[in-house]
């Protein structure tokens, strides 16, 4: 046992990446790796909720869907030239009741019907949520969480460490990647998808202060039961507060308001 702490400790000092703000991160996986088991379980959701006949085809939800989230691409792949290579897809899933999104490392989404049905959601509002979901991507935010839920098996960890010193290891990863879902972001991390959020989608054409009005309706929602958005989504303390304050440095970015061009994205069907 006293190997295996040594191990991790070992491992927790070396795994270290920077976040786009400067922010040092904890990396007992590697991006890559998150990418690859993020495919598998990105695929493997999606065809259970194909067989549940839960993907929307809509052909008007498709294409609100697609356009603003292809001019957010757009500015994510200018921004962060990483990322030109990514698979880009959108599931839109087919449920009421669930006010959720979310961005898989790689590009992969998933949109819930709920947050257009229960928020009434603006182009713009629309855009910031998914512009916040792109950025915990592009910041390797998944990354983090499936590092954080390895973490919690020192097990695996000395398997890791043992097979594959960056801790890629197949044995951990694929289940670390659909749990990475279910954990809540720290509120570093939120703070951080807020910002490059908030960025993406100024750049892309939409209107900063939708980010403000965006998480009134979220706090809103849901009364004494919060939306499932929340619960992977922990609000930083003042979080309207600091992104009214960020809106005129956003505005400068695209003062002409000029809409980016849309890049194609995948909608699964």
């Amino acid at each position: 046992m006293k190997k295996i702490l040594l191990l991790v400790l070992s491992l927790t000092l070396t795994a270290c990446a920077t976040s786009p703000t400067g922010r040092s991160q904890l990396m007992l996986i590697s991006p890559e790796s998150a990418i690859v088991e993020s495919k598998k379980a990105y695929l493997s959701t999606v065809d259970e909720l194909d067989k549940e006949n839960k993907l929307v085809s809509d052909p008007q939800m498709v294409d609100r869907v697609a356009t603003i989230t292809g001019r957010l691409v757009t500015v994510a792949e200018e921004s962060f030239p990483q990322s030109a290579n990514w698979e880009w897809s959108v599931a839109i899933i087919d449920d009421p009741e669930t006010v959720n999104a979310w961005c898989m490392a790689g590009g992969r989404m998933a949109v819930y019907t709920g947050l257009f049905e229960k928020l009434k959601l603006t182009d713009d509002e629309f855009a910031q949520i998914m512009g916040h979901e792109i950025s915990h991507a592009l910041a390797n935010h998944t990354a983090e969480r499936m590092s954080r839920s390895m973490a919690t098996s020192l097990g695996v960890i000395a398997v890791g460490v043992a097979s594959d010193h960056h801790g890629a290891t197949a044995l951990g990863a694929a289940a670390a990647a659909k749990l990475a879902l279910e954990l809540p972001n720290s509120r570093t991390a939120e703070s951080e998808a807020d910002e490059i959020g908030m960025r993406l989608a100024t750049l892309a054409g939409y209107e900063p202060d939708a980010a403000v009005t965006l998480w009134q309706k979220m706090a809103k929602a849901g009364g004494s039961a919060p939306p499932q958005f929340l619960s992977t989504h922990p609000a930083p303390g003042n979080r309207e507060a600091n992104l009214a304050a960020m809106i005129p440095a956003m505005r400068q970015l695209n003062s002409s308001g000029r809409m980016a061009e849309v890049t194609p994205v995948d909608i699964v069907r």
